[in-house]
C-alpha cells in the first residue's frame, strides 16, 4: 500500500498562514516522479507544473492555519492542527495508504489513532516522493495566497517575499505599519503591535509653529558643525524631528517649542515613556531606514525653542 506524505511550508514567514500538505501518490509510477524533490530545489515554474499533475492523479489535501489563529495558538500546536486538518481532507477521499511518513522529527499526529502509523525523517521532502509531493502542492498554495494578497497590500511586495522577513518586507512593516495577516506573535511584529495607533496620530503640534521650530533647531546644529541627515522623517509606527551627524555620531533630536521658556524647557517633555519611543525611532532607523549610518555612535538629543522668532534655543544630547 502507498505512503501519505506531509510537509509543511510557511513555518517562519513574519506574515501568511502555515500550510501543510499531505499526498498519496497513484499505484503506478508516473513519468513524472522522477522530477519530485523538496519543493525549495525546484523553480517558481516547475513548480507549478508539478503541483497541477500531483492534483489532478494523486490523492491530496491541505492544512491551513492563518496567521491570526496560529498567534492565538502558537506555532507548535498550529503545526499539529495543520496537519490533522491536511489528515482530514486526505481520509475523506477513503484512498488507503500503509504508512505516514511526516518531514521533520516531530510526529505532529502523536496521541491519535493514526500515531502508530507515523514515521518521522528529517529531509525527507528530498528523500520519500510523496513527502516532496507534499511539500510541492503545500508551497504552491501558500505562494498563490499571498500573491493574490498582493494587489491589497501593494506597499509590503507580498508577490516577491511571500511574507518572509527580507530587509523590503520588514522596512515596509516600519514604514506602513501590520497587516491582519501578519504575525504578531513573531518578531519584529511582536515588539511592533503595542504600537496600535499611527504615530501621525500621537504626534505632537505639527502646525506650521512646530515645523518653524524644528527648522530653527535644525539651523542652529549646523551653525554647530552638524550635517543635517534628514527633518521631519515619519513611518507608521514613529517620527523623528532632526537627525544629524557630527564627529562620527548620529543625533535623533526631539524638538518642542514652548511661547515663553517660563513653560518650562524640552527636557520637561522627556518623560520616561517619550524616552523609549525615542529609543526606539532611533534604533529603528539604524537598522531598518538606512544602513550608512551603521556604525556611527547613536545619541538622543532634545531641543527647547521658545520666543516669537524662535530665537531661543537649548539644545542637549541625553545621556
Amino acid at each position: 500500500m502507498p505512503i501519505l506524505g506531509i510537509d509543511e511550508v510557511g513555518r517562519g514567514p513574519l506574515a501568511g498562514p502555515l500550510v501543510i500538505g499531505a499526498v498519496i501518490l497513484p499505484d503506478e509510477e508516473r513519468d513524472w516522479f522522477s522530477e519530485l524533490k523538496d519543493s525549495k530545489k525546484l523553480t517558481a515554474k516547475k513548480r507549478e507544473e508539478l503541483s497541477k499533475l500531483i492534483l489532478a492523479e494523486s490523492a491530496t489535501g491541505l492544512g491551513w492555519v492563518p496567521a491570526a489563529e496560529l498567534d492565538q495558538i502558537g506555532i507548535s500546536k498550529a503545526l499539529s492542527l495543520a496537519t490533522h486538518r491536511a489528515v482530514k481532507s486526505i481520509q475523506s477521499l477513503h484512498v488507503p495508504f500503509s504508512q505516514i511518513v511526516i518531514d521533520g522529527k516531530i510526529n505532529f499526529l502523536a496521541n491519535t489513532p493514526l500515531a502508530p502509523y507515523v514515521s518521522t525523517l528529517i529531509k525527507a521532502d528530498a528523500k520519500v516522493k510523496a513527502v516532496s509531493a507534499a511539500s510541492i502542492i503545500a508551497k504552491v498554495a501558500r505562494d498563490k495566497y499571498m500573491i493574490n494578497l498582493a494587489p491589497k497590500y501593494p506597499e509590503y511586495g507580498f508577490d516577491q517575499h511571500v511574507g518572509y522577513g527580507t530587509k523590503a518586507h520588514v522596512q515596509a512593516i516600519y514604514q506602513y505599519g501590520l497587516t491582519p495577516e501578519h504575525r504578531k506573535s513573531f518578531e519584529p511584529c511582536k515588539s511592533l503591535s503595542d504600537f496600535t495607533t499611527p504615530a501621525a496620530k500621537t504626534r505632537k503640534n505639527t502646525t506650521s509653529i512646530g515645523h518653524q521650530a524644528e527648522q530653527a533647531v535644525a539651523n542652529y546644529l549646523k551653525q554647530q558643525g552638524h550635517t543635517i541627515i534628514e527633518q521631519n522623517h515619519k513611518t507608521y509606527f514613529y517620527e523623528i524631528d532632526i537627525i544629524s551627524t557630527k564627529d562620527g555620531r548620529i543625533y535623533f533630536t526631539e524638538v518642542k517649542y514652548r511661547k515663553s521658556a517660563t513653560h518650562g524647557d524640552g527636557l520637561d517633555a522627556i518623560t520616561k515613556a517619550k524616552l523609549h519611543q525615542m529609543q526606539f525611532a532611533a534604533e529603528s532607523f539604524l537598522k531598518y531606514g538606512s544602513t550608512t549610518f551603521k556604525n556611527h555612535q547613536p545619541l538622543l538629543a532634545a531641543a527647547s525653542v521658545s520666543g516669537t522668532q524662535f530665537e531661543n534655543i537649548t539644545w542637549f544630547p541625553l545621556g
